[in-house]
């Protein structure tokens, strides 16, 4: 792993440590696996868990999700394999000024004097009919033939698409809404996909992975690893 240091500016002040908690929180998880097939008891229930979570926290967990964990597991490996490479590679997929997709050690332009600990890596997907292997053609595009397998992305995003639609129509459901209103919204959805990697750091109570910020998308999903 190839990393370029900046000693004076990768180093938070004292103001901005983080402060240990013992704060416990119990979310009670939604099981999707009814919900996602349409057995009313389930999704009257998964619904009413949603609402009480998103009213007491502001966020909330599903299970059953659907979601092949082979894929999830190959897609972390891929991942593995990209943050690794020396940063000659990496760079091939160097993000421009302007733009949202390729690799990034850090966000200077946000961050000019309190640089986060993170490299990221970001790409576009698409679920227009007309746009069906944006992510694969992303890869071959800026790393070439030697990628081919990055393509595995092309069917992880398809399946996060389909496993985000739905949990918008269960929000839709718990609004009040029904389960159609997001769903008509954002079917022919355009995201990024976000890649982050934490590396080691020898000074790790310096380091955030990353400032205080406000993400700009309608649905954040985090996979909780036990």
């Amino acid at each position: 792993m190839h990393l370029i240091f900046f000693k004076m500016k990768l180093a938070y002040p004292n103001n901005s440590y983080l402060v240990k908690t013992q704060l416990h929180i119990h979310v009670p998880p939604s099981d999707l696996k009814g919900f996602l097939t349409g057995e009313p008891v389930a999704v009257s229930n998964a619904a009413r868990l949603v609402d009480l979570s998103c009213r007491t926290h502001g966020f909330f967990q599903v299970i059953n999700h659907g979601v092949d964990p082979r894929l999830i597991d190959e897609a972390h490996k891929i991942m593995d394999l990209f943050f690794a490479m020396p940063l000659s590679k990496k760079q091939r997929a160097h993000r421009k000024v302007g733009e949202y997709c390729g690799y990034a050690s850090s966000f200077t332009n946000r961050f000019s004097s309190k640089l986060p600990w993170k490299e990221t890596l970001s790409f576009r997907y698409s679920a227009d009919p007309q746009c069906s292997n944006v992510v694969q053609d992303y890869f071959l595009n800026v790393m070439g033939e030697d990628f081919s397998h990055f393509g595995t992305f092309q069917e992880y995003c398809e399946a996060m698409s389909k496993l985000s639609i739905g949990i918008m129509e269960l929000l839709g459901i718990s609004l009040g809404i029904g389960e159609s209103y997001f769903r008509n919204f954002y079917k022919d959805d355009d995201s990024i996909m976000r890649l982050n990697y934490y590396p080691l750091c020898q000074k790790p109570e310096q380091t955030l992975g990353t400032g205080p910020h406000c993400d700009p998308t309608s649905l954040r999903g985090c996979l909780v690893v036990s």
